[in-house]
């Protein structure tokens, strides 16, 4: 179905950015400034642009890949992805020379430099493989960023009190876990 090219997505770039080193510099640019509207902004256009690259290189990779193995790749690079869940990120706090281009502009080049490589980032390219809506993919990824990332912005600290990290990591690994089963043999 070409909705779930938005709804897959949209889940699994939410579980897995759950305690990512994008969801610790936005709680500490939350910190820092007192301007939750640029701090969304400035994740919603760094995300849009970083996974938009990303799905189009995930789909120019389905191209060169031989058609059997499209699936084996996906299922494993679910369970690589789901595995990584496993390994807590540290905070890698950037540079403050950034922080003087204010919230915005300090939040769209920090969240998009720290999303190179990450785990999300390699979920979208894998889901890219998956699905051929370009469109969808996208807009999934980032919306799954953005359910992730908005309530860091406004509820910081107090949010992991209810819900230990580690058990999250858990469940979203589980997740993944599923869909690495489900890709491979469903």
């Amino acid at each position: 179905m070409e909705i779930d090219a938005f709804i897959i997505p949209t889940a699994a770039v939410a579980l897995a950015e759950i305690g990512d080193k994008t969801q610790l510099l936005t709680l500490v640019l939350a910190a820092r400034f007192n301007a939750a509207r640029s701090i969304i902004l400035g994740i919603l256009i760094a995300t849009l642009v970083n996974h938009g690259l990303s799905v189009l290189l995930g789909q120019w990779l389905v191209d060169f890949i031989p058609e059997g193995w499209i699936t084996w790749i996906v299922a494993g690079s679910f369970l690589a992805v789901g595995l990584w869940l496993l390994i807590p990120d540290k905070d890698d706090e950037e540079s403050s020379r950034f922080y003087a281009y204010g919230p915005f502009l300090a939040t769209l080049v920090l969240f998009f430099l720290a999303e190179i490589g990450d785990k999300t980032q390699v979920a979208t390219v894998i889901l890219a493989g998956q699905y051929e809506s370009a469109l969808l993919v996208t807009l999934g990824t980032t919306a799954g960023m953005m359910l992730a990332n908005v309530p860091v912005i406004y509820l910081g600290r107090k949010a992991m009190d209810f819900v230990p990290l580690a058990y999250v990591r858990y469940a979203a690994c589980a997740l993944f876990l599923l869909m690495a089963i489900a890709t491979a043999f469903l």
